[in-house]
């Protein structure tokens, strides 16, 4: 009963790791500006995303919808753009499982 139990867990482990997706080659965006730059999102400055923090993070996805980073995803968000050199452009490949418009972030690094 015991390994039953076990390899119930470790299948189910599996399954719910097969539910995260990847989002790559994605703008990652402050949701202050989302609207605002998604026509042209490649212009949006890393200095503008840094300082719209508050507002939260998230993606414009390749059908042009934003989508939004939970907490800790947004935390990811603001080390990542602190961290890079890059003062446009910003290109993202992210982790994680989508509950309806928003991303439960496991990953977020800048292309």
């Amino acid at each position: 009963m015991k390994k039953l139990s076990i390899g119930l867990l470790v299948i189910l482990a599996l399954s719910v790791a097969a539910w995260a997706e990847t989002w790559k080659n994605v703008t990652l965006v402050d949701s202050m500006c989302a609207a605002k730059v998604k026509e042209d999102p490649d212009k949006h400055t890393t200095k503008c995303a840094i300082k719209c923090a508050d507002g939260g993070y998230g993606i414009i996805a390749s059908d042009g919808k934003f989508l939004k980073f939970d907490e800790d995803g947004n935390a990811k968000a603001l080390a990542a753009l602190k961290a890079t050199k890059k003062e446009s452009n910003l290109r993202a490949t992210v982790a994680g499982e989508r509950s309806g418009d928003t991303i439960k972030v496991k990953s977020v690094s800048l292309d």
